[in-house]
Parts: C-alpha cells; structure tokens; sequence
C-alpha cells in the first residue's frame, strides 16, 4: 500500500494532493481547489508571486492604451526587470537560478522563481521581503519546491523525430 501511495504522490492520480501545486508552486484553482496545497516551512527556492507586469499583458504587442507597442521596447523593460530584481536578490545570498514566468495562465503570470545557493539565504529575502512593494503591488513571497521539482521531472521525450522537454511552464 505505501509503495502504491509513494509511486502517485503527486500525480493526477493522487486525490489529496494537488499535482499543480506540486509541480509548480501555484494550482490554477487556488482556493477552490480540492486537494491539498503543502507549502514546505523551509526551501532555498522563493515564489515571489504574479510579480513582473509586461507592459503588454492585457493585449500582446499593446500598451494599456491600444497603441502598438515595440518588441525591442518589451524585451528593454523586461531585462531592466530582470537586472534590477538580480541586483536585489542578491543582498540576500548567492543566486542559483532565477527564472520569470511568461505564461498567459492566470495562476503563473509574472511569477518569480528564485533559488539560492543555501536555505538561509531565501529565509532573509523571505524575511526581508514580505510586506514589501514593488510596481505598486504587495509582494507575495513564499518558500517554493518547484525548482527541484523541474531538476527531478525535466526529461526529453521523442515526438515526431524530435526531442521535446515534459517540463515547459517557464
């Protein structure tokens, strides 16, 4: 029975606990959901949630305004994003990988993932960070298995001839 348990933890087979949350930190039902989200009390990898606003998000290529906006203008803001959030980032400890979600789904929009080197170092951005603003927004940080969760679950498998990754939500 346990090795039965063991082998859908996390998977759509598993009835408590949600396979979205599991793989990514975030579940595209959030609180309707009727599985369980475990949050883990410690981690080297954050979730600084819905945190980069594209200046085009409402409609591609876009601004707010309905005026066409440039690719090489989107791509500048973004890079000015990312350097500034890196430079931050990194008063709290060395940076293992920091990637920014460019995905349309409402639960992974503009969410940040960043893994330190060590625990202690996401425990003080953690610390550091909770109750702070950026864009006018209040950020929403929390501790985030899904780095090792892409280490774990990132394979290639062939389609058509070609070599295609499982893991493709970043």
């Amino acid at each position: 029975m346990a090795e039965h348990l063991a082998s859908i933890f996390g998977t759509e087979k598993d009835r408590v606990n949600c396979p979205f949350y599991f793989k990514i930190g975030v579940c595209r039902h959030g609180d309707r959901c009727s599985r369980l989200h475990t949050r883990p009390s410690i981690s080297p990898t954050l979730l600084l949630s819905n945190m980069y606003q594209r200046p085009d998000m409402i409609t591609p290529g876009m601004d707010p305004q309905g005026h066409a906006l440039d690719p090489r203008k989107i791509q500048e803001h973004f890079e000015d994003f990312y350097e500034d959030l890196f430079e931050e980032l990194g008063k709290y400890g060395a940076i293992e990988s920091l990637n920014v979600c460019d995905n349309l789904a409402d639960h992974m929009v503009g969410n940040v993932y960043v893994q330190f080197r060590e625990e202690e170092h996401a425990a003080a951005a953690l610390q550091a960070l909770t109750g702070r603003f950026y864009a006018g927004n209040e950020l929403y940080v929390i501790y985030s298995l899904w780095m090792f969760v892409v280490m774990l679950q990132s394979k290639s498998v062939p389609c058509n001839g070609k070599q295609l990754s499982l893991v493709n939500f970043v």
